[in-house]
């Protein structure tokens, strides 16, 4: 089961980072046949990979898959494994989002919580033409601290201060975007399978020694909402709808998250 390769020496490297992907397989699916013809050399999972309708068959998506690749944790993964374990939740989760980590949690096999429980909060690769890239899920030192494209440049400075590396590759809050604090560059990924956006699809990032890259692949719509209807989330006629066939845009979610970070 294990699917993480260590690829530190290697520089001259295409990476898709595809962060978010919560459970939701069909989206998944997309992006990996589109990374067929892409090819990267690896594939980083930045986090809140089994939160959503089809957790146990999006990871054995991944770990099927033949290409190399490199998980990191997010806050759902980390969640999953405490209900999973038993353990109390935290406070911040709202009713709807206890009643999906316990619902999850049931769906996964005891190795697949393994895997889970032990991914790192972190990774650094060093691209040529980029330096040393930083993945995370929400920010260097925390899985869940929300920043967005309007949040004040000396929050920013604050929230990465300390950081040697070139580039920062984050996501956790589902939208593209990039931000700047002194010479560090900080990408947003976007969401491969709860996008807020202007249309519906699976984002996703590409990096290589000529730059960056934000990716959109389109896929059926229609069939994937069948698919998360009939996937036994007791919430997955509401994924669908509102995560699928519909997305937030970006700028409606910049407003609600810079509500909840205000009351953090």
């Amino acid at each position: 089961m294990e699917i993480e390769v260590d690829l530190g020496g290697v520089s001259q490297m295409k990476i898709a980072a595809l962060y978010d992907i919560h459970g939701n397989l069909p989206a998944l699916n997309a992006v990996l046949n589109e990374l067929e013809e892409v090819k990267p050399d690896l594939i980083v999972v930045g986090g809140d990979i089994v939160s959503g309708p089809m957790p146990k068959q999006t990871m054995e998506r991944l770990f099927a898959h033949a290409d190399p690749v490199r998980c990191i944790r997010g806050n759902g993964d980390r969640e999953v494994v405490m209900a999973f374990d038993g353990q109390p939740l935290p406070a911040a989760l709202s009713e709807k989002g206890r009643q999906k980590t316990q619902w999850v949690a049931q769906q996964l096999t005891p190795s697949q919580r393994d895997f889970l429980c032990e991914l790192p909060a972190t990774a650094t690769l060093h691209v040529e033409g980029l330096g040393d890239v930083l993945f995370c899920h929400a920010t260097p030192y925390s899985d869940e601290e929300i920043f967005t494209p309007i949040t004040p440049q000396e929050r920013i400075v604050t929230i990465f201060a300390g950081i040697r590396e070139k580039m920062v590759v984050c996501g956790h809050t589902h939208m593209q975007f990039e931000r700047q604090a002194g010479s560090l560059r900080i990408v947003n990924a976007g969401s491969v399978g709860m996008p807020f956006a202007d249309q519906p699809g699976a984002y996703w990032l590409l990096i290589s020694p000529a730059g960056y890259e934000f990716r959109r692949t389109a896929y059926d719509l229609e069939t994937a909402a069948k698919e998360i209807r009939a996937s036994g989330d007791p919430q997955g006629d509401e994924f669908a709808e509102g995560n699928v066939l519909k997305v937030p845009t970006a700028g409606e979610a910049t407003q609600f998250l810079e509500g909840m970070a205000a009351k953090n």
